[in-house]
């Protein structure tokens, strides 16, 4: 398609909306969420330590790693016989934080990420 001819991808006649519904679909797990929340904060991490940082077993850490890379929200470097995880770009990193200020603002009240101390995402 023509990049001068696309229309937005924010627009609601998008062709990416269809898209942007599956991605929250893959991110409306908390596992995953965790997952992308460890790899935001460690960078690279095997399967087995994630599956220790989110305290869920290493075969279903890797399920979810699978639905992940297919979906490209994670991507992977091999290493010998061992495969290391990192989140493919910083847009799933965005979407979970925001995801996590929104849920802070149902709680009512002023969320943590409104407060002057608050020093950035790490802490979402």
């Amino acid at each position: 398609m023509n990049a001068d001819t696309q229309t937005c991808g924010r627009s609601p006649d998008s062709e990416y909306v269809e898209l942007a519904v599956e991605v929250f679909s893959m991110l409306a797990d908390a596992t995953r969420i965790r997952i992308i929340l460890a790899l935001r904060d460690h960078g690279e991490l095997s399967v087995n330590r994630l599956a220790e940082i989110v305290g869920k077993p290493a075969p279903s850490v890797s399920q979810h790693l699978a639905k992940l890379r297919l979906a490209r929200i994670v991507a992977t470097t091999r290493e010998g016989t061992k495969v290391f995880y990192r989140l493919e770009n910083e847009h799933a990193r965005q979407l979970v934080a925001d995801a996590i200020f929104q849920a802070e603002h149902s709680l009512g009240g002023t969320p943590r990420h409104h407060h002057p101390e608050f020093s950035g995402e790490a802490t979402a």
